[in-house]
């Protein structure tokens, strides 16, 4: 197979995490943070580590970002021009579309027609570990060491980030983008319409009979009023976020994390990997989700609309139709900030506790983009983009990369403003994120959006977004966090191992979801035909899955 064949079955695996137990070379990599030209960076022109302007001659570097269709232009970008005047570097951007970057990053790195770095593009460690080892992408770890102010405050103060983003071979290749959205994080969320439960004098369901028994009374009360048997009691679409069809429903049954993509349905237990779906408790959970639709209580849509098909269910102008979906927030479902207002009239459900009196609350453990900048050897000033990058980790270098303009999109809390988690705010933003603009970066490149920061940001009150995502995942979820059970986090894994994953992981996961389906439809018996479903798992080499990902897991114990 060809190394362009290779990295591109490469880059379906998970992005990943920290390989063996951090090791603390620092940087004995194959260019030792050194350009391929020799070049042992710029001292000449650099500043003091942590000082602006970075450097006492303009310097210029090319970058290859990833296309934002947020950001009108990155050339002309209020920021890009702001950090240049602070820094004294100036950027040659490259622009890669969104829809097609995976595909020009396989060619760039197979043609080896390198920029100096690297920006947004989600390099995976797979990719990382092959063009690392042979010295395509610099070693950052003596940069960080001399350079990098803000990343070993951030290594400090989150010393799991070091660790994540740690390869196996002990360097660094990448800095991260760290955004640890406290609702992100336990996403897999069901939402119903209150005012229904309220006119049907229906309680918040809090087992999965008792939803059952909701849905029913949605789909034969009329609770819309208009003598119609229209209800959707539940309606899915497995395209939008966190709203596939067993992301809330299976985890009243069985641990089910669906985050990342060959991960989706594995699990950590007493540090020994395994899956959902080959478990009693989810033959279980199939069941009871078939009587649901064999019941006409789940839309047969579910299992094959669009995010903009289930909007406009969820949206629909005459009355109300849809009961309940599911998704990591209510934007799945209905359009938010949207004039109907229908979007704040949904809430969560809580954790459904199942036939053996348990449910389940995953949690997404990574919190951060990993490969998000990377300086190649192509660089012949690696010091000054490491600088470049390490200033960006800075609070209001993230404020303004992501938010905009200070006293415009933007400002300090002032005295008595009282953030999203209670304590005293630091920060408010002015403006609503989401909307094509030219001020800031949006969530583009290195920044540390950390819990403390996002939830230190003045409360709205309760029809803020923010606000309603927060009480709502701690009221319903956390308490439903398992300490037993973990989600897999992002594993580097070797080039071989990375391939071989890839392959066995989509061929696994395809037919997972194919059954799931068939079962739940109808089209195939659960009872008669689980066995047959066992041994074509057993077929697919499921045991050798596992067995590489607990290989991988365990060197980065």
């Amino acid at each position: 197979m060809s190394m362009l064949a290779v990295v591109m079955v490469l880059t379906l695996v998970l992005a990943g995490c920290s390989g063996s137990d951090n090791n603390k070379d620092t940087g004995k990599g194959s260019n030792d943070g050194k350009s391929d030209s020799g070049n042992s960076g710029s001292a000449d022109l650099l500043t003091e580590p942590g000082t602006y302007p970075i450097v006492n001659e303009k310097v210029t570097l090319k970058v290859m970002v990833r296309g934002n269709p947020l950001v009108e232009d990155f050339a002309t970008n209020e920021f890009t021009k702001w950090y240049e005047e602070k820094t004294n570097v100036h950027i040659e951007w490259e622009v890669v579309p969104e829809q097609s970057m995976q595909e020009k990053l396989n060619l760039v790195l197979a043609g080896g027609d390198l920029p100096d770095v690297i920006l947004g593009l989600n390099v995976t460690p797979a990719q990382q570990m092959i063009y690392g080892s042979e010295g395509s992408f610099l070693p950052l770890n003596d940069l960080i060491a001399e350079h990098g102010v803000q990343t070993k405050k951030l290594f400090e103060q989150y010393p799991e980030v070091e660790k994540a983003i740690t390869a196996p071979d002990g360097n660094i290749y990448s800095l991260p983008e760290i955004n640890q959205c406290y609702h992100c994080s336990m996403s897999q969320k069901m939402w119903i319409y209150q005012p229904w439960l309220d006119k049907l004098g229906l309680d918040m369901p809090t087992t999965t009979d008792e939803l059952y028994d909701v849905l029913k009374a949605f789909k034969e009360q009329d609770p819309n009023g208009n003598g119609k048997a229209d209800e959707i009691p539940l309606s899915i679409s497995p395209k939008s976020w966190r709203s596939s069809m067993d992301a809330f429903l299976m985890n009243s049954f069985i641990y089910n994390p669906v985050y990342g993509n060959s991960t989706k349905h594995m699990f950590v237990k007493d540090g020994v990997m395994d899956v959902a779906f080959d478990k009693p408790e989810w033959k279980e959970g199939l069941k009871y989700i078939r009587k649901l639709y064999q019941d006409g209580l789940i839309a047969s849509e579910s299992f094959t609309q669009d995010d903009n098909q289930l909007i406009q269910i969820g949206e629909n102008p005459d009355t109300v139709l849809l009961g309940a979906s599911t998704g990591g927030h209510q934007g799945v479902f209905t359009q938010l900030m949207g004039e109907s207002g229908r979007w704040m009239e949904y809430k969560t459900v809580p954790v459904l506790k199942g036939p053996n009196g348990e449910g389940f609350a995953p949690t997404d453990p990574s919190g951060m983009t990993l490969g998000t900048f990377i300086i190649t050897n192509k660089a012949k000033h690696p010091d000054v983009a490491l600088r470049w990058a390490d200033g960006l980790f800075e609070y209001e270098h993230t404020l303004r990369t992501n938010y905009g303009r200070p006293g415009e999109e933007w400002r300090d809390a002032e005295a008595g403003e009282i953030g999203i988690n209670g304590e005293p705010a630091k920060w408010i933003d002015l403006k609503s994120f989401g909307e094509v603009q030219n001020v800031h970066w949006a969530q583009t490149g290195p920044s540390n959006r950390s819990n403390e920061f996002r939830l230190s940001a003045v409360s709205k009150g309760e029809d803020s977004l923010e606000e309603i995502l927060y009480q709502e995942t701690k009221k319903n979820y956390e308490p439903f966090k398992s300490d037993q059970y973990k989600t897999v986090p992002p594993l580097f894994m070797t080039n071989d191992q990375a391939t071989e994953t890839a392959d066995l992981s989509k061929t696994i996961n395809d037919f997972v979801e194919e059954m799931m389906a068939r079962f739940i439809i109808g089209d195939a018996d659960i009872d008669s035909e689980w066995d047959a479903y066992l041994k074509t798992l057993d077929s697919m080499n499921l045991k050798r899955l596992i067995e590489i990902y607990q290989t991988a897991y365990d060197a980065q114990q």
